[in-house]
């Protein structure tokens, strides 16, 4: 297989590392929303949500109808609705828990769950950001490939995938910081 096309497939570890090098492992937890990634994901596409693990338990970001926070904390690996796909891990932070979850809370006033849009804010935007900030890497550009199609060709999406959802996510804890 060329270079070219291992980069756009997916790659998981079957389980977190449990190694440490003098930080917190920051790994991303993938979920399938459909069974139809069991026949797209080899070459590359998905409809997928996104969670980070750090300090023992998994944050994303979901939506709801309030002008609040959309960030919410579920154990590892099993995220209500979602069937857990795999882990990759995306490198180590040195916060401590205090700190990384006064950084979460920060995080949530730019996650509102009534901002929450598939195409432009969803729960992979949010796992690219909170990467991005703790380890200066992206996450594995496969994990939200539609969506970046979708913005790409917005003008030819019905209008409801445009627009903010609107759908509440009770059953999840909302990181209240």
């Amino acid at each position: 297989m060329g270079l070219w096309l291992s980069e756009y497939l997916p790659s998981c570890l079957s389980s977190p590392s449990d190694e440490n090098y003098g930080g917190t492992a920051v790994i991303l937890n993938v979920y399938d929303l459909t069974t139809w990634n069991d026949y797209t994901h080899w070459c590359g596409f998905g409809i997928f949500h996104s969670g980070i693990e750090a300090h023992g338990l998994e944050y994303a970001f979901g939506a709801h109808d309030l002008p609040a926070s959309g960030v919410f904390e579920v154990e590892p690996r099993n995220c209500p609705g979602f069937t857990y796909r795999c882990s990759i891990l995306l490198g180590y932070t040195n916060m401590h828990l205090p700190e990384f979850q006064e950084f979460i809370g920060n995080m949530g006033s730019d996650y509102y769950g009534d901002t929450y849009s598939l195409i432009s804010k969803n729960c992979n935007h949010f796992t690219q950001d909170v990467c991005m900030r703790l380890t200066g890497k992206q996450i594995p550009g496969w994990v939200n490939r539609l969506a970046q199609l979708g913005a790409m060709c917005s003008c030819l999406l019905p209008e409801s995938y445009q627009i903010p959802v609107g759908k509440q996510i009770s059953e999840y804890y909302i990181y209240s910081g």
